[in-house]
Formats: structure tokens, sequence, C-alpha cells
């Protein structure tokens, strides 16, 4: 193993929302620097040291980025390939290119998980009108219509219902490539936040329970509802996808807890929303996390010393600020964004739980 980055290295971080804010904190509490690569506004520019404003089809601009940084790392998945081309001859990029390309397709994320003897929900391939009508015989109703590609937060899906849904679900992906997923009955919908360290450490923190309304995520809680043997299976699943992908960072891997045992829902590879509350209920939170793993230190051992529910305060709930700074035991994390839209992320709540 190379030895850990000197302190005062810069970590390039490409995409400058919330997440790239919350690892440039992390990373400047450790002694690193941070250079974000944004093309449009960037709230980890106000935590950030430098910041290169440009297209991820700008490849001067991507080049001259790796140039001024030792280590390269991202807060998103949808990097283009070319973009990728331009950096990698020049600086390592943690995660590796091979964990993109998995998670960046919902039909070779699904192949990938499959291939490795994991359950995840039905899935076929979907081009047009005949690939959906034999996708709904195959797999049955209800069911998801998802784009492959560039889908968050409940954006790019459909739920299929009725065979009659079905014209109005694919117009919905405006011609691109999709998914069709089985429905899933499940108790509970949980994820484990992983780290993986370049010598092949893991880390699992523990997992987290989640309620989502309109496909955003509303609030995670911790401890989830599920017992010690379920809980060891969540984390040994995250960690085998950790390891079959030679992973370095931090991972988010989304399940759902069924009667026949775990579901996977998707990967993400990358610090993720549902492990905000690491943030006030353990020592080493998952954004400190992922630049050790990045910068070549030690992991945390990701032990909770708090039961803590988080809340992601989205559109006007910025409004409840006041109110929720009066709460004992609640920790506010907000992230400069000036705009209040309607299903915005524009912070989270953390409350540590008596």
């Amino acid at each position: 193993m190379t030895d850990p980055l000197a302190p005062g290295s810069v970590i390039g971080i490409l995409g400058g929302g919330q997440l790239g804010r919350m690892l440039s904190v992390a990373a400047a509490r450790l002694g690193y620097r941070t250079h974000i690569f944004e093309p449009g506004a960037a709230p980890a520019a106000h935590v950030a040291e430098m910041v290169t404003t440009a297209g991820y089809d700008d490849l001067d601009a991507l080049k001259a980025f790796a140039e001024q940084v030792d280590v390269i790392t991202y807060e998103f998945e949808n990097i283009p390939t070319e973009a990728l081309d331009a950096l990698e001859p020049v600086r390592a990029i943690h995660p590796n290119r091979r964990a993109l390309a998995v998670s960046q397709d919902r039909m070779i994320e699904k192949a990938f998980l499959s291939d490795l003897g994991l359950r995840t929900a039905p899935f076929a391939a979907v081009d047009d009108e005949m690939d959906l009508s034999e996708a709904i015989a195959a797999i049955g109703l209800p069911a998801i219509l998802k784009t492959r590609r560039f889908g968050y937060d409940g954006k790019g899906q459909a739920r299929i219902a009725e065979p009659e849904d079905a014209s109005s679900a694919l117009a919905e992906m405006n011609s691109a490539p999709a998914v069709l997923e089985g429905f899933i009955r499940f108790e509970r919908e949980i994820s484990v936040i992983a780290a993986r360290g370049a010598n092949g450490d893991v880390a699992c923190f523990d997992p987290g329970e989640n309620v989502h309304r309109d496909g955003i995520l509303r609030t995670t809680t911790v401890p989830a509802a599920i017992d010690a043997e379920l809980t060891a299976a969540a984390k040994d699943l995250a960690a085998q996808v950790l390891e079959k992908l030679n992973y370095v960072g931090v991972m988010g891997v989304e399940l759902f807890v069924t009667e026949e045992g775990l579901v996977v829902n998707e990967i993400a590879p990358r610090v993720h929303n549902s492990g905000h509350w690491t943030q006030n209920g353990c020592t080493v939170d998952q954004f400190e996390q992922h630049v050790r793993a990045i910068a070549g230190w030690p992991l945390g051992d990701g032990s909770r010393y708090a039961d803590v529910q988080m809340e992601n305060l989205i559109g006007e709930d910025l409004l409840r600020i006041p109110e929720i700074a009066r709460e004992p035991g609640a920790a506010i994390h907000l992230y400069g964004k000036g705009e209040v839209r309607a299903g915005r992320k524009l912070g989270h709540v953390n409350r540590v739980i008596q």
C-alpha cells in the first residue's frame, strides 16, 4: 500500500452539490484542501479552497483540474465517459471506473448484482412497446418502468399498475432506454453505508431504516427495526459488492427487507443521503470515512454511539428552521442553497434519540 496523502494535499471533487460540500468540510478536518469541478452553481464552493466552473465536455479544463489535484473523487455517478478519459491518465480516480459503469446503468447494475448471487427485483430491458409488452408478460404487474440512466429522487420512473398504464409510462421515458422492474413487497427499506480502503479493509455503519415520499428520501432512522442476524447479513452483502468491484471509498447500498430475505434495490458509488445520520451518531462519519479511504488512511470502525433520526429538509421545510433549532438534540446541517423550490433538498437535521 502506498503512503497516505501528505497533509496539505488537494482532493479534487467532481460535482459541487451538498455532498461535495460535506466532503470538503471533512477533508479540511484532516488537513486536506479541496478543488471542486462543477459546471453550474456549487454550494460546495462556499467551503472549498478552489473551484473550476466548466462543463464535463471541456477537456482542457478537465486536464488542468486534474493537474492541480493529488487524487480525484466524485459526489455523483453520472459523469460522462469522455470526462473520465481526460482525467484518468493524469490522476487516480476513486471509486474506480468500473463502479461508475455498473451504477450508471440500471440494467448493468441488476445484471452485476445477479451475477454475484444477490437477489434483485425481476427486471427486463425495454426499448419499445413490444419490449414492454413482453416484459409485462414475463414479470407481471404492478411494476415500475425506469430509465436505465440518469434517474434520481423518483425522477425518470413511472409505475404501471394495469396494462392500460403501459403506453403513458413508456411515453414518460421520452424514448430513453428503460428497464422494467417487478414490484417488491417489502416490510421495510434499509441501507448500509460501507467503506473499503485501498488495502482491502472494509468497515460498515449500522443499517438505517428509510422512509420515502414521492420518490424522495424523507427520513433515515438508526438503528433499523431488524435483528442482529439481518444486520450482519446486510453488512456482509455490502462488503461482497465492495470486494467484487475492488472499490475504494464509501458506497450506499439500498436494500428491501422481505419475507424471503434481503433484496438489493440499488447501489450508489459515493457518500449517500441515508448516511447523513453518521455526522451525529459516529466518531468518524461517512464523509471522513470516504476521505480516509481515498487518501490512504486507516478506516474508522463505523461504531455508533447514539441512536439518530435524520430528516431531509426539502423545499419549504426550510421555514421550520427556527422551530427545529429549539429542539433538544437536533443538529442542523444546511447546504447554502439560496432558492427554495418544491422537491429541492436544502439541508437535513439529525435528531439524537434519547
